[in-house]
Protein backbone atom coordinates (compact mmCIF):
# COMPACT_ATOMS: atom_id res chain seq x y z
CA UNK A 1 0.00 0.00 0.00
CA UNK A 2 1.22 3.43 -0.56
CA UNK A 3 1.49 6.59 1.68
CA UNK A 4 0.02 9.30 0.95
CA UNK A 5 2.82 11.98 0.08
CA UNK A 6 2.14 15.18 1.85
CA UNK A 7 2.51 18.61 0.99
CA UNK A 8 4.92 20.59 2.58
CA UNK A 9 2.68 23.83 4.21
CA UNK A 10 4.59 26.14 2.82
CA UNK A 11 3.74 24.93 -0.99
CA UNK A 12 -0.02 24.99 0.02
CA UNK A 13 0.05 28.63 1.15
CA UNK A 14 1.79 29.79 -1.75
CA UNK A 15 -0.73 28.02 -3.84
CA UNK A 16 -3.56 29.74 -1.78
CA UNK A 17 -1.70 33.27 -1.97
CA UNK A 18 -1.70 32.64 -5.61
CA UNK A 19 -4.70 31.98 -6.71
CA UNK A 20 -6.41 34.36 -3.74
CA UNK A 21 -5.20 37.70 -3.89
CA UNK A 22 -8.04 38.66 -0.84
CA UNK A 23 -6.48 35.59 1.10
CA UNK A 24 -2.75 37.04 0.14
CA UNK A 25 -3.62 40.82 1.77
CA UNK A 26 -5.24 39.52 4.85
CA UNK A 27 -2.05 36.43 5.20
CA UNK A 28 0.13 39.64 5.07
CA UNK A 29 -2.67 42.01 7.75
CA UNK A 30 -2.44 38.65 9.56
CA UNK A 31 1.59 39.03 9.40
CA UNK A 32 2.03 41.94 10.72
CA UNK A 33 -0.60 42.11 13.13
CA UNK A 34 2.13 39.66 14.87
CA UNK A 35 4.30 42.32 16.76
CA UNK A 36 5.91 39.43 19.24
CA UNK A 37 7.57 37.98 16.22
CA UNK A 38 8.23 40.33 13.66
CA UNK A 39 10.42 37.08 11.74
CA UNK A 40 6.42 36.28 10.45
CA UNK A 41 5.90 38.91 8.26
CA UNK A 42 9.31 38.22 6.77
CA UNK A 43 7.91 34.68 6.29
CA UNK A 44 5.04 35.70 4.70
CA UNK A 45 6.70 38.52 2.22
CA UNK A 46 8.59 35.50 1.14
CA UNK A 47 5.98 33.70 0.59
CA UNK A 48 4.00 35.89 -1.51
CA UNK A 49 7.27 36.59 -3.38
CA UNK A 50 7.27 33.31 -5.01
CA UNK A 51 3.03 33.08 -5.35
CA UNK A 52 3.72 36.31 -7.21
CA UNK A 53 6.27 35.02 -9.71
CA UNK A 54 9.12 34.69 -7.88
CA UNK A 55 12.07 36.63 -5.83
CA UNK A 56 13.71 37.93 -8.96
CA UNK A 57 10.47 39.45 -10.58
CA UNK A 58 9.34 40.95 -7.24
CA UNK A 59 13.00 42.52 -6.54
CA UNK A 60 13.03 43.73 -10.47
CA UNK A 61 9.58 45.67 -9.82
CA UNK A 62 10.37 46.86 -6.82
CA UNK A 63 13.38 48.48 -8.18
CA UNK A 64 15.96 46.69 -5.69
CA UNK A 65 18.58 44.39 -6.14
CA UNK A 66 17.40 40.49 -6.12
CA UNK A 67 20.42 39.80 -3.42
CA UNK A 68 19.18 43.01 -1.15
CA UNK A 69 15.27 41.32 -1.25
CA UNK A 70 17.13 37.71 -0.63
CA UNK A 71 18.80 39.49 2.71
CA UNK A 72 15.96 42.11 3.50
CA UNK A 73 13.52 38.76 3.45
CA UNK A 74 15.88 36.83 5.67
CA UNK A 75 15.70 35.19 8.90
CA UNK A 76 17.71 37.69 9.90
CA UNK A 77 16.45 40.54 8.07
CA UNK A 78 15.56 43.96 9.11
CA UNK A 79 14.21 45.96 6.08
CA UNK A 80 13.73 49.19 6.11
CA UNK A 81 10.42 51.21 5.12
CA UNK A 82 11.18 51.85 2.15
CA UNK A 83 11.91 48.59 1.01
CA UNK A 84 8.92 46.99 2.56
CA UNK A 85 6.58 49.59 0.99
CA UNK A 86 8.46 48.83 -2.27
CA UNK A 87 8.17 45.09 -2.21
CA UNK A 88 4.05 45.55 -1.21
CA UNK A 89 4.00 47.57 -3.90
CA UNK A 90 5.23 45.42 -6.43
CA UNK A 91 3.18 42.30 -4.98
CA UNK A 92 0.01 44.70 -5.83
CA UNK A 93 -1.04 45.51 -2.22
CA UNK A 94 -0.73 48.57 -0.16
CA UNK A 95 0.49 49.40 3.03
CA UNK A 96 -2.21 51.40 5.40
CA UNK A 97 -2.98 52.32 8.76
CA UNK A 98 -6.20 52.10 10.76
CA UNK A 99 -6.81 53.34 14.24
CA UNK A 100 -7.83 50.24 16.87
CA UNK A 101 -10.81 50.25 19.09
CA UNK A 102 -10.04 51.54 22.77
CA UNK A 103 -12.69 51.94 25.37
Amino acid sequence: MKRKTSVPNDEVIIAEIRDNPVFAASYLAAAIEEADEPGVLLIALRQIAEARGGMAKIAKDAGIKRESLYRALSRRGNPRLTTLQAVIRAMGMTLTVATTARP
